[in-house]
């Protein structure tokens, strides 16, 4: 009987996320894919859970920065793995595309974002992609974004993506078309440097606003000496290397991936 109800315990662990210290004990698997968009290859990345109790998972998409579908991308595919998430770390440029330059970062992400019909069609094939994986809960599946790829999350919320909840990191916050009334149906959280050069204040208010116009249930944290780029270890290399005003800060990351693991769990355990 003890038995029985540890393993009903950890079913119920996975559906709703883990705790760090069970994430510890979880071993991950994790392998390349490939998925398309019309005829153009996409590669990605999955990393999940082994478990043997067959169960449905919540799932999360991971969208890159401007750098390209990368190895951070990957590591966080594979972070959320150990919480006890299905995890695709998506590719928006195609082709498994990285940059190793901000100009051919900027480049592949204007190809991708300046008809946002490409973007959206992209990151619909990476969710359809996802929903028929055997060990995903298709009913809840979230998507988180850094930088370029927080941008990207945001806008599909802003179309009515089927998501259960959206987390952008350092990301854009124009719309590529403002969020209708009533249109936004994942919870959105949003975190943010506030000493972001990229992001004016302006464009912050303009975003509430428009969140509360469309009746979105939506959280702002704006984490204070934080540039951007904040969650990525490699930032403060990439500062140096490209003369770019951002930075890693580690309190800000730690804080953000902790507020989203609650973000997470609440958003896949509601109905």
């Amino acid at each position: 009987m003890k038995k029985l109800f540890c393993l009903i315990a950890l079913v119920l662990a996975f559906s709703t996320g883990l705790t760090s210290a069970d994430a510890a004990a979880v071993k991950v698997a994790a392998h390349e894919v490939e998925y398309a968009d019309g005829d153009l290859k996409m590669k990605g990345f999955l990393a999940y859970p082994e478990i043997r109790k067959q169960t449905k998972l919540p799932a999360v998409l991971v969208v890159h920065e401007w750098w390209g579908h990368n190895e951070y991308a990957r590591t966080r595919a594979k972070q959320l793995a150990k919480l006890g998430y299905v995890a695709l770390a998506v590719d928006m440029f195609g082709e498994g595309k990285q940059a190793a330059h901000p100009d051919d970062a900027k480049k592949f992400a204007a190809e991708a974002t300046k008809n946002f019909d490409v973007a959206s069609a992209r990151f619909l094939a990476a969710l359809d992609f996802v929903r028929q994986q055997p060990q995903v809960d298709a009913g809840r599946i979230a998507a988180i974004g850094y930088c370029f790829g927080g941008g990207v999350v945001l806008n599909m919320a802003r179309q009515g993506a089927d998501l259960r909840g959206v987390a952008s990191f350092h990301g854009s916050l124009a719309p590529a078309k403002p969020a209708e009334k009533g249109a936004v149906k994942a919870r959105i959280i949003v975190f943010n440097g506030a000493d972001d050069v990229m992001i004016k204040p302006e464009q912050i208010e303009a975003f509430k606003q428009e969140m509360t116009d469309a009746g979105a249930d939506f959280t702002f944290i704006n984490y204070p000496r934080t540039k951007h780029s904040f969650t990525n270890p490699e930032a403060d290399r990439y500062a140096k290397e490209f003369n770019m005003d951002i930075a890693y800060n580690k309190s800000a990351d730690q804080k953000s991936w902790y507020e989203l693991r609650r973000f997470l769990k609440s958003v896949f355990s509601s109905k």
